[in-house]
Formats: structure tokens, sequence, C-alpha cells
């Protein structure tokens, strides 16, 4: 067993905590679920497991503020951290790996990052997008998750990090409705996201390049600070024919033509119609734009 902590946020997820929990639990010397106040089955599952321990907080619409609650809050005894969603799980592989690197891991490393395996309708995608490498192990105390509405990491304060040679997978079970309506709540907060980095309405938006959270996160901040200067429609366009065409997406077969349609131009478009609806109402003034977005979306930025 490992000497580390595993933070779950969880709403609703009976379809994927027993998955995920019979993959970390016996890794892990303590599990914290960090519950919405789930309304199915998932709470009923996890208590069958000796070392989980759930809390409860309300949701507040920021994945990141939900976890940094749970760094706060859960008593955590460990050296180490694993920030893991509950659709998530490691390959046996990674497992393998960490079980020899962190035990053994210098005391100037204080975060490893994971590459992130796409399952997408049951398929696992390699095309199209560049591979995803994540900061999803930290030293406790030596990280947290930026505060940002989407594209959140989490952001070390000291110390160097390690990157493992396996993944570890994003295998959503739920089917396309679920994922479909999830995708429309995500893109109120990614166009709130863009406009941020666009109109500096917060200061979250900065790719701040001192900032802590892997070569890769980095990189892929700065990409999207380019993309919110694009022009609004066009963009969507663009960035799916780059995927599907370009970087070689059309191999994936059906399953690759609907994660890349969907998650890339139909998602993206939906989020410039977001962002389009609130300059139409709101012009460029931030604080008309501030009270829009809290009145119409009960987002508080």
């Amino acid at each position: 067993m490992l000497d580390l902590s595993v933070i779950i946020l969880t709403y609703n997820e009976e379809i994927h905590i027993r998955r995920c929990l019979d993959n970390v639990s016996p890794i892990a010397e303590k599990v914290f679920i960090i519950d919405s106040y789930s309304t199915d089955r998932t709470l009923e599952i996890a208590k069958e497991y000796a070392n989980v321990e759930i809390l409860q907080h309300k949701w507040e619409n920021n994945h990141a503020k939900q976890f940094n609650w749970g760094l706060e809050n859960a008593p955590i005894h460990t050296k180490w951290v694993l920030r893991l969603d509950a659709d998530e799980y490691l390959t046996h592989e990674l497992i393998q790996e960490l079980e020899q690197k962190i035990p053994s891991a210098p005391d100037e490393v204080t975060g490893f990052l994971l590459p992130r395996r796409r399952v997408f309708l049951g398929k696992k995608l390699r095309r199209g997008l560049p591979p995803i490498i994540l900061l999803r192990i930290f030293r406790y105390g030596k990280g947290k998750s930026e505060l940002r509405l989407m594209d959140e990491h989490i952001q070390l304060t000291e110390g160097i990090t390690c990157q493992t040679t396996y993944e570890f997978a994003d295998d959503n079970l739920n089917d396309l409705s679920w994922w479909t309506q999830k995708h429309i709540g995500y893109a109120i907060r990614e166009a709130v996201d863009l406009l941020d980095i666009e109109l500096d309405l917060t200061g979250a938006g900065t790719t701040d390049a001192n900032k802590q959270i892997g070569d890769q996160a980095l990189a892929k901040r700065i990409l999207k600070h380019k993309y919110a200067k694009l022009p609004l429609f066009w963009r969507s366009f663009a960035y799916f024919c780059n995927r599907y065409f370009l970087h070689l997406g059309f191999l994936e077969g059906k399953e690759g033509f609907l994660w890349h349609f969907l998650q890339g131009w139909w998602y993206r478009t939906l989020v410039d119609a977001k962002v389009f609806e609130i300059k139409k109402a709101c012009g460029t003034d931030k604080e008309k734009m501030k009270a829009y977005i809290k009145q119409n979306y009960h987002i508080s930025i």
C-alpha cells in the first residue's frame, strides 16, 4: 500500500464509483469522497470500502473550489495525494510503476505527471490530439488546484515533477445523451473562461508562465490564449479540421468521428454561441457582463 490519499469528487456516480474504488482503494492508505449530495447509490456503494471516508459539500459550479475544499477539510495524513475523477482509473501498468517510483522519489520531486488515455464509447483514441499529460499526484501541502472555471490544473508551490511512462484512463460509461447534456453545462463555463482571457474579467485567465502546472499543460494554456483571439465560429470549424484531418482523427473510425465532431466542433461552436450571446447583451462592459453571467447562469466571477 502506498503512502497516498485519493480525493474523488462525486455527484450521482453510481455507474462509475465501484470501478474507481476497486481500482485505487487497494493501493491507497485513504480515499476521500467529496460528494455534492448525491441522490443515487454513490454513497451506499462507497460505504462498502473500509478505507473510504465521505465528506459532503455543496457544489458551487466549480471543480477547482470543490477539490480545494476537500484538500483543506479532509483529514489527510499521507505524504502524497492523488486527484482522480470517478470515471477515471489507473491502468495496471501505471499502478506497478507508481509502487516503484513513489516510495523512492527524492525530496525535490513534489509531483508526478500522468499521461491520460482517452476512451470514448468504449474505444481507446490515439489520433487527432496530442497526448494529454496532467499533474495528478503531489506531496501533501505542496500543491492545490488553480481557481479557474475550466481547464484547471494542480499547481505546485515548490519542487519539481517526474513523469510516468504509463497512463491513467478517462473512460466515461454514460450514454451520449448524458454526454451532450454535460457539455451543455460545460459550455457556459468555457465561454466565461474565454471571455476572461480576452477581456480580463477576473485575472484568472492569465497564462502565468511561472505556474508549476507542467510544461504540457502550460503549452496548452498558451494555445488556448491564441485560440481566444481568433474569430468566433470560424475558430471552432478550424479546430475540428485540424484535429480530424491534419492530425488523422479520421483514422479512428465512427467513434473517432463522433468524438472529434461532438467535442471538437459541436461543443466549441456552442461555446462560441454563448460568447456571442453574452457580448450581444453586454458589449464589452465587464461589470455588466459579470452581472449578466451571475443572473442568467448563476456563476459568480
